[in-house]
């Protein structure tokens, strides 16, 4: 692959991404208007190496999302052995 279509990739990949986050945002901005309960859940992770570092506002959260990077982690584990592999 040369140089140029690495480059036009990864910066394609890093726009798609801001655009799935921003629609993220409005559909979650747009689902909060329909809340009348007044009540939203939700959490997140931070992954610094191997190491999850899970937050959440309830007990379901914070399993789903502990569950989400462990697969996650699992998933760079598996990652990193191969591409020692065959490099």
């Amino acid at each position: 692959m040369s140089d140029q279509l690495v480059w036009n990739i990864g910066l394609t990949l890093v726009f798609v991404g801001f655009v799935i986050a921003f629609i993220a945002v409005v559909l979650l901005l747009f689902k909060s208007f329909k809340n009348k309960e007044g009540k939203m859940r939700g959490g997140g992770a931070i992954i610094i190496g191997f190491i999850p570092i899970v937050f959440g506002t309830d007990k379901e959260s914070v399993k789903l999302i502990l569950v989400l990077s462990i697969i996650l982690v699992v998933l760079l584990l598996i990652w990193v052995v191969f591409s020692y592999r065959f490099f």
